[in-house]
């Protein structure tokens, strides 16, 4: 018994050991960006390795919500900790994680401010050029959550042939209109002429307009929604309905989980371990691309520590 005991004390030291042992590096970055008017900063999760590798990576773009900015998810939900940890234990391969920030995005341009086209002409490009990253739908996967899960929804739809999975925690999604209290009403994309909300134009919008086209083309984008019961903004009901939408017609690649909690980072801290998990299923794994290899900061580059707890 002792001996099967010590045994069992020595494999756990050795995994805590391992894990320990097995530290990312996070890097903050900015890019010039005439789609929005401003520079747009992003912070970059770079995989224990990367340095000493020849290899180049999956990557995840994670979206954070109305207001918050690129070091959200680092802050509020210990991505880099969280991260090493999935990769150190095999359940997601090493990869990229990149967390841009636009505290007014909802990821869909509007006539003078225009994200989206922000995402592909200088992010995904800024990203692709200084870092090893597998630059193809295989290797490219997104995440959001609340606006930036509307934003993973409608990208995941409108671009089958970029991404290979998304997923979307408490997505602002609301099929019908937004509720008085969102966001919504008072953003860009979706104001008429008269600077007031506009339901025609969250109705071209958002992601229930682009669901024919989408089954219409042959590639699916498998999907994981995920929200609280109790949300105040009534999105549990609306991430039930986009799952059902997607539900008919690929019941394979869509999952959703309805958990205990409001519109919270304790939702969106505890569900994203798991959509990680799951995202990464659909990716190719880290590979020699016979590319030059990019290992040292790039001129704006600056590591990022997050403050302590």
């Amino acid at each position: 018994m002792r001996r099967r005991l010590a045994g069992f004390v020595l494999a756990l030291f050795s995994a805590l050991l391992a894990h320990a042992a097995f530290a990312g590096e996070v890097r903050r970055e900015t890019v010039p960006s005439a789609s929005l008017g401003q520079d747009l900063a992003f912070l970059v999760y770079v995989p224990d390795g990367y340095a000493e590798s020849a290899e180049s990576y999956p990557v995840l773009y994670l979206l954070h919500g109305i207001g918050d900015n690129e070091k959200t998810w680092m802050e509020r939900a210990a991505i880099q900790a969280k991260a090493d940890k999935l990769i150190a234990t095999g359940v997601m391969p090493r990869a990229l994680i990149v967390m841009p920030g636009c505290p007014r995005c909802w990821w869909t341009d509007s006539a003078t401010y225009k994200p989206e086209t922000a995402f592909w002409t200088d992010l995904v490009p800024a990203v692709t050029s200084r870092y090893r990253t597998l630059d193809r739908r295989e290797g490219r996967v997104i995440a959001g959550l609340s606006a930036g899960g509307y934003g993973a929804v409608r990208f995941a739809l409108k671009y089958p042939d970029r991404f290979a999975a998304a997923a979307a925690f408490s997505p602002a999604i609301y099929s019908e209109a937004p509720p008085l209290a969102s966001a919504a009403r008072n953003s860009a994309p979706f104001l008429g002429a008269d600077g007031q909300f506009s339901q025609t134009a969250w109705t071209e919008q958002n992601y229930p307009r682009l669901i024919g086209r989408y089954f219409d083309q042959p590639k699916r984008v498998p999907l994981y929604l995920v929200s609280g019961d109790n949300d105040r903004l009534g999105i549990a009901y609306e991430t039930a309905l986009c799952f059902k939408r997607m539900f008919e017609k690929q019941p394979d690649l869509v999952e959703l989980r309805v958990v205990d909690g409001d519109h919270s980072w304790a939702v969106w801290s505890n569900a994203v371990d798991d959509a990680m998990a799951y995202l990464f299923r659909f990716t190719e794994r880290p590979q020699v691309a016979g590319r030059a290899t990019r290992t040292s900061l790039t001129q704006n580059a600056q590591i990022y520590a997050p403050p302590s707890p």
